[in-house]
């Protein structure tokens, strides 16, 4: 497992790396050309103003017609403006291939050495025929090469062949590896490529159950799903046109929504005003203040562990236990409580003289380990929905809502990503909290990875007692594919769009309007199995996803 995670690590950097060199290229040309040209405005007047001096005098000298309309300053930068536009694609291609051949490049035959693409489908085992040649060609110091043996088709796009391809039809090498790289991000990205023992970038085919077809029905009563893709889609088709005329008979009486007829945005959300803090909750929490007001949190995780029991899920990686219950329990708790304050061992046992540093430590390597964490966490999570006073706090419902946080780590750390959003490197927390405000699972990712997929990864591998009906999210937990395998989850997907004002709406069928928009469709066989692989808990959703990265475009109608 170990070994599957350095990979996937190496892949990342792989990946990363090859993006990065695009968007450094193109941040360094388009900074250049932001320093060195001054926008010209009013070109449009310039030129009905040039126009009319020529019509008026056609037989006038430039300088004594022209030039007084228009200077030869302002001229010269309107075609300095212009050739800069024309060439940004070019320059921005020169400055990839300057940074790729003097830095990035080195580590290319590293990378290349140790790990094994491959890949299950006909049409991308070109780029993996290219690497096998970048492999051999890094013994010659050769940057031109005959065409002869070089991988073309399915390789080199047509736009990009004038660039790497020569008159002479030799390919220079350094364009021909940066274009292959280029298409080897895409198809990892997808899963198209996968990776020889690899995690996340495993064969896509592991990710499916092996027994589909011969337990096709029961994998489908397990989602509670019709086989029958038919009569599925017109039971989809029935439930979006019942809701779309719910909203056309509901949305003239909403006071909170308006239909805009001007602009690109046609929809207007009225902002709900915060609710006033109930009474009784002010009185609980005053009282709790009075009767409690210093409380430890070394004290709370002790009786915590007293009334749960959570302590029982830390089992030992050895053979055997020498430590009596009472001491072991101590040291957990101790334990615990330095990793989950960051205060660190060592600041713990230095509080505590009859406890070493290497004895905590020892009980550290032993019991605390993600799943055990896990099963710990899902007893507090019960204990505490168990023993909440409905006539206080109501009842748990089935909703639950959830969200990340970001969380800055060192370098050192594996899955330690700069967050392009809020700047800095780190990790990212994901936790999903229930109605209550209490927390029914957390799971780290990275700050580049998918969202969705640890929404959907926490609805179904949260160790409660609870059943989520609904989720709620903001608009990174959400996408078109998200809301297809949570509907086919069991379970209703309820984001709060950020972008609410340029949403559109799918028609189910071309009689319900003259110009339809159909909604995505994908194969039942593909997304059925897909879902009975997440829901039985063998798939990471995030390795599903991958699939689906470059079908989000995919419609079967016209789009308006």
């Amino acid at each position: 497992m170990r070994e599957a995670q350095i990979i996937d690590g190496m892949i990342d950097l792989l990946v990363e790396t090859i993006h990065k060199i695009g968007v450094r290229s193109k941040r360094k040309v388009v900074g250049g050309i932001a320093r060195d040209i001054e926008k010209v405005y009013g070109k449009e007047r310039l030129l009905v103003d040039i126009a009319g001096a020529a019509i008026e005098a056609p037989g006038g000298r430039v300088c004594d017609v022209i030039f007084p309309v228009a200077g030869k300053e302002k001229l010269a930068a309107i075609v300095k403006e212009h050739r800069a536009k024309g060439t940004l694609e070019r320059r921005i291609y020169q400055v990839m291939r300057g940074s790729y051949a003097g830095h990035y490049r080195r580590i290319l035959p590293k990378l290349l050495s140790v790990l094994e693409f491959r890949s299950n489908n006909a049409v991308h085992r070109p780029v993996l025929g290219a690497l096998d040649w970048i492999r051999r060609a890094f013994e010659t110091g050769c940057r031109v090469v005959p065409r002869n043996g070089v991988p073309i088709e399915g390789v080199i796009p047509p736009k990009c062949r004038g660039a790497i391809i020569g008159k002479d039809g030799r390919i220079n090498r350094i364009s021909y590896e940066l274009c292959v790289l280029s298409q080897l991000r895409d198809r990892i990205r997808a899963k198209e490529i996968w990776v020889v023992g690899a995690d996340h970038y495993r064969n896509p085919d592991d990710d499916l159950p092996k027994d589909f077809e011969s337990r096709r029905a029961a994998y489908y009563n397990a989602l509670n799903l019709t086989s029958d893709a038919r009569a599925f889609t017109r039971k989809i088709q029935a439930e979006l046109e019942r809701e779309l005329r719910l909203l056309n008979a509901e949305l003239p009486r909403n006071d909170k929504a308006r239909i805009l007829w001007r602009g690109e945005n046609r929809i207007s959300i009225t902002p709900f005003q915060p609710l006033p803090e109930p009474q009784g909750l002010r009185s609980v929490k005053a009282e709790i203040g009075r009767r409690w007001p210093m409380t430890e949190l070394l004290d709370v995780l002790k009786e915590t562990a007293l009334d749960t029991g959570f302590l029982d899920a830390f089992e030992t990686s050895a053979s055997r236990v020498a430590l009596s219950r009472g001491a072991l329990d101590r040291r957990l708790i101790l334990c615990l409580y330095g990793l989950g304050t960051n205060a660190g061992l060592k600041r713990v046992a230095a509080g505590c003289p009859d406890v070493s540093y290497e004895e905590l430590l020892h009980v550290g390597r032993r019991f605390i380990h993600r799943d055990a964490l896990e099963a710990a966490c899902g007893r507090v999570a019960n204990a505490t929905l168990a023993i909440r006073n409905t006539a206080i706090w109501g009842e748990a419902g089935t909703a639950c809502a959830s969200d990340s946080k970001k969380f800055g780590a060192w370098d050192g750390n594996l899955m330690t990503e700069w967050h392009v959003r809020y700047g800095g490197r780190g990790v990212m927390i994901y936790w999903h909290v229930e109605k209550g405000s209490t927390c029914v699972f957390s799971q780290l990712k990275r700050c580049s990875s998918s969202e969705v997929a640890s929404m959907i990864k926490g609805v179904l591998r949260h160790c409660t007692d609870m059943e989520i009906q609904r989720q709620y999210v903001d608009s990174h937990g959400q996408s078109s594919i998200g809301f297809a395998f949570c509907h086919l989850l069991g379970f209703e997907l309820a984001p709060r769009l950020k972008a609410i004002a340029r949403q559109t709406l799918a028609l189910p069928h071309p009689g319900l309007r003259a110009c339809p928009i159909c909604f995505p469709f994908f194969p039942a066989s593909s997304t059925g199995r897909r879902s009975s692989r997440m829901h039985s808990g063998l798939a990471d959703p995030e390795a599903i996803l991958r699939r689906f990265a470059r079908a989000r475009g995919v419609v079967v109608g016209p789009k308006t």
